[in-house]
């Protein structure tokens, strides 16, 4: 996912789009304990997506200490 596409969603869409993702990296670690998933570099990808989704949130909800 690209953080452009990122920037086009509504917070609610990228709420949704967050809850998503981390249902599946905890179905790919459960994979990986199971030894039924032996491709480890999704849990990486899906690891810096949410992070790109964090990301963007925090930028869309005011922030809660005001600058000085």
């Amino acid at each position: 996912m690209k953080y452009s596409q990122l920037h086009d969603m509504s917070p609610a869409e990228l709420q949704r789009r967050l809850q998503q993702l981390r249902e599946q990296l905890r179905d790919r670690r459960f994979q990986v304990a199971q030894g039924q998933l032996t491709d480890v570099r999704e849990i990486r990808e899906l690891r810096q997506d949410i992070a790109r989704l964090l990301t963007r949130l925090g930028q869309t909800q005011p922030s809660a200490t005001p600058k000085s």
